[in-house]
């Protein structure tokens, strides 16, 4: 395909949205008129999984198509194996100029460093993890420093033990990250390029600009799902997690929650949707005011989710719900997808880098896992229908370090191995859609428990390596 035929890449990616933050999805108490709009102009895929509960093994899956344990790059603050390809590589090798903003989260920045790249293809490369000022490499303190501010005299709203006032929105990190998008589509125009717009919001702490805070009353908001006694059947670490969110600054004490507290901290969260939404609508209306709507693919997801209280539970960690498992997922490109469409089958955030090198025309490499999504895209195929099952996985990641399980969703059930324990997990997902009643131990779904736990097995072998590649009988 010549370069003029190559179609941009604007990709939007979120950290640690929920799939159901979304007004044109069926939250009607958030405000989302600019995805709302992408939403009627692309296709959506309602039931899309990310590959583990966690930032860095996600990202690392879905930036090369392969699944964590592949990927060799299966926990926050492990680095990416510098063998790995990431599709910005590819793309940039293929005549594409490509561009991040934001996070890349692909290797440790504990030593308060700019995290170490591998050769990833990207030409800009404004890096900022999150807005706090750790080391002086982050871009968006660089910008702030520009404007004449700082971080710390602007992170001076009030709060309480669970959320705060946060930055101006004309100061803040996704404005920042919106800001960058759009000085490269400005400046790349008439060459094929890519752009990852990857803003730390809706990330804990939970710290919206004010203007945002303000147009969501708590009241209004529900209290978590959470039906009281049902954590005595589940997992440890759930039970662990009930109690503490983590004991690290940004995090609380759970159990001292106040219902009033859950509904304000529900109604911090939709506030830095609807400041991310606000962005978004700057994006889109730049791509389009420079001519390039109808030559670029829009991208709308986010890494992972946000269990928000439901199930006594907030920030995430090694948990399968559907509330830290699935995803936002929206693509458009005007003439080419079908417009205002809704995929209901079960897809994998595996599935979007051959996805976009397909489209792109180029070959998808076979170390690839993921499967492409054009048909789909096209209104080609039956909406009701993609995997018969998707996977993900959690390997002594972030909290609980001990912790390494594996889920399989399929249509109807769930099932969760905690490995090594005696823990797990098990869901009737057509009369327990809200996964309360865990039927690990019921003895009248043993049978169930063995058939899901073969094919929960047969998945993770499965998603080995496939490189390299045989080339002869011995």
């Amino acid at each position: 395909m010549p370069d003029s035929e190559k179609p941009n890449i604007l990709w939007l990616c979120t950290d640690q949205q929920r799939y159901d933050t979304i007004r044109a999805l069926g939250n009607s108490l958030v405000n989302t008129p600019n995805i709302d709009r992408l939403i009627s102009e692309g296709v959506t895929f309602t039931r899309a999984y990310c590959q583990s509960p966690v930032c860095t093994p996600s990202r690392a899956s879905f930036l090369t198509g392969r699944y964590p344990r592949t990927t060799r790059c299966r926990q926050n603050g492990q680095a990416m194996p510098p063998d790995e390809q990431l599709i910005s590589k590819i793309l940039a090798d293929n005549g594409y100029t490509c561009g991040l903003a934001g996070k890349l989260h692909l290797a440790s920045c504990s030593d308060h460093k700019v995290e170490t790249r591998i050769d990833d293809g990207y030409s800009t490369f404004h890096w900022s993890h999150h807005p706090q000022p750790d080391w002086p490499e982050n871009a968006y303190t660089q910008w702030l420093a520009s404007k004449g501010k700082t971080w710390e005299e602007l992170y001076t709203g009030p709060g309480t033990d669970y959320l705060k006032e946060g930055i101006p929105t004309e100061y803040h990190q996704t404005t920042w990250c919106a800001e960058m998008t759009i000085d490269f589509i400005q400046e790349n125009k008439g060459k094929p390029w890519m752009f990852s717009f990857n803003c730390f919001a809706p990330h804990h702490p939970f710290d919206p600009p004010k203007e945002f805070l303000e147009k969501y009353n708590p009241d209004e908001m529900p209290l978590p799902k959470y039906r009281e006694g049902e954590l005595d059947n589940k997992p440890t670490f759930q039970q662990l997690d009930h109690e503490w969110a983590h004991n690290t600054p940004g995090y609380f004490h759970v159990t001292g929650m106040r219902d009033q507290d859950k509904r304000e901290v529900t109604a911090a969260y939709l506030a830095m949707c609807e400041h991310i939404d606000q962005q978004v609508g700057r994006i889109i209306d730049a791509l389009d005011e420079s001519g390039q709507r109808d030559n670029t693919i829009v991208i709308f997801m986010s890494d992972h989710g946000e269990m928000l209280g439901d199930h006594g539970i907030y920030l995430k960690g090694p948990h399968f719900y559907e509330e830290a498992v699935r995803v936002p997922l929206t693509i458009r490109w005007p003439g080419h997808f079908k417009p205002d469409h809704r995929v209901e089958g079960l897809v994998e955030l595996t599935d979007l880098a051959p996805t976009l090198l397909e489209c792109a025309g180029i070959d998808v490499p076979n170390r690839m896992q993921g499967r492409s999504l054009r048909e789909h895209l096209n209104g080609d195929a039956n909406p009701s229908h993609f995997r018969d099952f998707v996977f993900s996985e959690y390997y002594n990641s972030w909290t609980h370090e001990d912790g390494y399980g594996t889920m399989l969703r399929t249509e109807t059930e769930k099932i969760v191995v905690y490995h090594g324990t005696k823990d797990g997990e098990l869901y009737d997902l057509e009369n327990d859609p809200d996964e309360f009643e865990n039927l690990w131990d019921s003895p009248n779904h043993q049978e169930l428990k063995l058939h899901l736990m073969k094919q929960c097995f047969d998945a993770s072998v499965f998603t080995m390596d496939p490189d390299p590649p045989r080339l002869g009988a011995f």
